[in-house]
């Protein structure tokens, strides 16, 4: 006999598979995508987008929802999912989805040339479109309530921005502390030179394999921002390219690689389900802080990469892994997030945090951003922005609508922190296995305390069953200031 709970996950599957779907003309759209397909594009996403939004708020969902009933805890996982998603769902206007849908694909186009141009007047006016929907949404979903609070939801279920802002507001200081210190150290060398475009992929492509990324169910692709997308047997990445900056690409590479082997590492039976994607973008940003900063910059990991760079660019100037070492970890002032160090990352997500917030609260308008970034962000690092590309349009992320997104950034840092010490713990021999190229054992051990278990559990959940402790800022803290105090002579 066929039960409601049976009937809803029949219907869920389908539903899960149209997001892939719409998942994968979003890649394609970054990667292959003629540029004269953009309006066509925009208009298939936003009809995707529809059918979409109505099979989420489909009464039918409720009927079953009301009559189904969890017999374990997979089923209950499931059930607290779709219900989640039904009630937000019932929130939102379709035809405010749907514009969202088709707004946020032409948004992408539009930033890109802009960004390529160096013109934020030439991108605000589709930025406060994409506000304005943004805000409107964030108002349908908080009903009375913070809408910043309700657009974090989206990606970090059970998070406040009260609660990240005082976690926040802990990093920040002793960051800063240890910024200046190392900043008045001798600094390591630079990596000079050219390394040819085509022999980073190579490297890339075999590193990605090192992390265990399975290319049977996945490949890599270069984009203007690098990115995972799809999950189960579909994972894809990308990366991109600098003739004179390798790890620009070697740590996108590894980065991505954590997300996507998140997605891939789900117990295969939650396969188009709830359960069978990330379980928020925190708990997705500290796979792939990890993969790249703890273990893919770590002196054991570095010293093995330093051979795979001799072999493929020949001398390429730094004979020594130790120096290496030093050069992969080497704090600069630069103005890109995703080029950032270790020790100013968060500082360049804390600014996103905060500007997007007041961008909400409406205490801040699209006209007055530009001037807003730019005064934060020498006020945060000393010198001022020399040009659009390199400030308020360098993340793609404000174009595509994803406000409440940037602080999982943060948040995952903080997760990877609790996960390495607990990590070092179970496998005390980590640095020898990392300096013979083997990761087996750490991405092991993250597969099973973690990824493997998918949306089963909520996001601070899955941290502290992994960890043995609640999550918060103090390892990561701990960290970064032994690390770089090591690097720095500090």
């Amino acid at each position: 006999m066929t039960t409601a709970y049976d009937e809803l996950m029949a219907f869920t599957r389908e539903t899960e598979a149209l997001g892939q779907v719409a998942g994968r003309l979003g890649w394609d759209q970054e990667t292959t995508m003629p540029r004269g397909a953009a309006a066509q594009r925009a208009e298939e996403m936003g009809a995707l987008e529809s059918v979409l939004h109505a099979r989420r708020m489909d009464p039918r969902v409720g009927d079953w929802l009301a009559k189904a009933e969890g017999s374990d805890d997979e089923a209950k996982a499931h059930l607290r999912h779709i219900r989640r998603d039904f009630d937000r769902a019932s929130k939102v206007p379709a035809d405010l989805a749907a514009e969202l849908a088709r707004t946020t694909s032409m948004a992408q186009g539009i930033w890109a040339e802009a960004r390529a141009n160096d013109d934020f007047a030439a991108f605000a006016p589709t930025l406060e479109r994409v506000l304005d929907l943004r805000r409107q949404e964030g108002a349908a979903l908080a009903n009375g309530g913070d809408p910043y609070d309700a657009l974090l939801q989206d990606y970090e279920p059970g998070a406040t921005a009260a609660e990240l802002d005082a976690m926040f507001g802990a990093l920040r200081p002793r960051l800063v502390e240890l910024r200046d210190k190392v900043l008045g150290a001798p600094a390591p060398a630079a990596l000079s030179g050219t390394f040819d475009e085509s022999a980073q992929m190579r490297l890339s492509r075999q590193i990605a394999k090192t992390f265990g990324y399975d290319m049977s169910r996945g490949r890599v692709d270069k984009a203007v921002h690098p990115f995972s997308s799809g999950s189960g047997n579909d994972v894809r990445i990308t990366t991109r390219t600098n003739p004179e900056d390798p790890f620009n690409c070697i740590y996108s590479t590894i980065h991505e690689v954590g997300h996507a082997a998140y997605e891939q590492n789900i117990d295969q039976a939650y396969l188009l389900t709830p359960l069978g994607r990330g379980v928020s973008m925190g708990v997705h940003e500290s796979q792939s802080r990890i993969y790249e900063n703890q273990l893919g910059r770590s002196r054991a990991f570095t010293g093995w990469l330093h051979g795979q760079m001799v072999e493929a660019f020949g001398d390429f100037g730094i004979s020594d892994p130790d120096a290496f070492y030093a050069t992969v970890n080497r704090v600069h002032n630069g103005y890109i997030r995703t080029e950032a160090d270790e020790v100013q990352y968060n500082l360049h997500v804390l600014l996103r945090f905060d500007l997007e917030r007041r961008l909400i609260a409406g205490t801040l308008d699209v006209s007055d951003l530009e001037e807003a970034w730019n005064t934060r962000f020498e006020a945060d690092f000393g010198y001022a922005v020399d040009k659009p590309s390199n400030g308020v349009l360098q993340d793609v992320h404000w174009s595509v609508g994803l406000f409440g997104y940037f602080a999982t950034y943060s948040l995952g840092n903080v997760y990877a922190g609790c996960l390495h010490e607990a990590l070092r713990k179970a496998v005390p021999d980590l640095d020898a296995q990392l300096a013979a190229g083997d990761t087996s054992a750490a991405t092991g051990w993250l597969r099973d305390n973690l990824q493997l278990h998918g949306g089963l559990y909520e996001p601070r959940e899955v941290i502290e069953r992994a960890c043995g402790f609640a999550p918060d800022e103090g390892p990561l803290l701990a960290y970064l200031e032994a690390k770089f105090a090591g690097i720095y002579g500090l």
